[in-house]
C-alpha cells in the first residue's frame, strides 16, 4: 500500500495517460496559462464483487492514505454496487469505485471472470501498485466480444484490468470557463465527441452535479489472439453546486453516473 496519497495518484494518472493520450490535450484546451487549475475532481475504478478483488479490497489502498467512505449507489440495469470515498483534505480528489454483481450476471460470465480472478496472485491484491497494475490475466478478443455482448463493464475489465477508469476535470476550479456547456463547445470545437448518452450534460443545478464526458480514446491491445483496438478511458467534467448550508455538494448522483458508465461502449 502507498503511503503517501499524492504519489498515489501520480501512478495512477501516469498510468491513464499510456491509453488516454487525449487527456493531454484536454489539458492543453481547458488549462489557462497563469495557473494550474485543471484540478482532478475524481477517478473512478472497476472490479468484480468477489472476495479476492472486490470494491473494499480497492478502498484498502484509499483508506491507507486517509480517505473514508462516503455515499453507495446501485445501478440496477448494469448490475453494479458502488461507493464513493473523500480525504480529510477536500482538496484531493474524490474516488468512485464500482464493482459488477457477478451472481447476476450469466454462468458463462462467470466462469470467464471466475478464471481471470483466478490468474491473480493473492499477494498482488495488497501490493502498492495494484489499482493501476492493468491485467492479471490474457483474454482473447474472441473471449473479450463474448462478454462485451453481455456486459461492457466486464469487457473493459478483462481488457484493461486495475487502472483509472477515468480522471475528472473539476470545472469549478477552471480560470477560463464557468459553466459545462462552454466546456463542452470547446471540446467539440477541437474535435472531441462527447457521451451524448442521457443527453450531452448529465444532472442539473437542481440534484447540485453536472457531468458530461468524451467517449473513450481507441487504444490497441495485445490480445492472445491479436492486436485489436478498443475502448480504453475518457475523460469526465463535473460542475458542483452549493447544497441549502452553503457547503459544496460532494457527492455523486447514480442517474448520471449511470449513463457515464457508457463513455466506453464502442462507437
Amino acid at each position: 500500500m502507498h503511503n503517501n496519497v499524492d504519489s498515489l495518484f501520480e501512478n495512477l494518472w501516469s498510468n491513464y495517460l499510456e491509453v488516454t493520450p487525449s487527456a493531454v490535450k484536454v489539458h492543453e484546451l481547458l488549462g489557462s496559462t497563469q495557473k494550474d487549475d485543471v484540478i482532478n475532481d475524481h477517478i473512478a475504478l472497476r472490479t468484480f464483487n468477489h472476495e479476492k478483488i472486490g470494491l473494499e479490497k480497492l478502498a484498502a489502498h484509499f483508506k491507507a492514505v486517509g480517505y473514508k467512505e462516503c455515499g453507495e449507489y446501485h445501478f440496477e440495469a448494469k448490475k453494479l454496487y458502488a461507493k464513493h470515498y473523500e480525504h480529510s483534505d477536500p482538496s484531493k480528489p474524490k474516488v468512485f469505485i464500482s464493482e459488477l454483481l457477478l451472481e447476476k450476471c450469466s454462468e458463462d460470465l462467470q466462469a470467464i471472470v471466475g478464471q481471470m480472478i483466478d490468474s491473480i496472485d493473492e499477494s498482488a491484491v495488497t501490493a502498492e501498485n495494484f489499482l493501476y497494475s492493468g491485467t492479471h490475466w490474457q483474454v482473447s478478443h474472441e473471449t473479450y466480444k463474448k462478454l462485451l455482448a453481455e456486459s461492457e463493464y466486464a469487457a473493459w475489465m478483462s481488457a484493461w484490468g486495475y487502472r483509472a477508469n477515468h480522471f475528472t476535470v473539476n470545472i469549478n476550479y477552471l480560470a477560463n470557463f464557468e459553466t459545462i456547456e462552454a466546456v463542452n463547445q470547446a471540446l467539440k470545437d477541437a474535435g472531441f465527441a462527447l457521451n451524448t448518452s442521457g443527453g450531452e450534460i448529465k444532472g442539473s443545478p437542481e440534484v447540485l452535479l453536472e457531468q458530461s464526458s468524451t467517449l473513450a480514446d481507441h487504444h490497441p491491445i495485445e490480445f492472445s489472439d491479436g492486436k485489436f483496438e478498443i475502448p480504453s478511458c475518457f475523460y469526465e467534467f463535473a460542475l458542483r453546486y452549493n447544497k441549502p448550508d452553503g457547503e459544496l455538494y460532494t457527492g455523486f448522483v447514480a442517474a448520471s453516473a449511470d449513463k457515464i458508465f457508457e463513455s466506453t461502449n464502442a462507437r
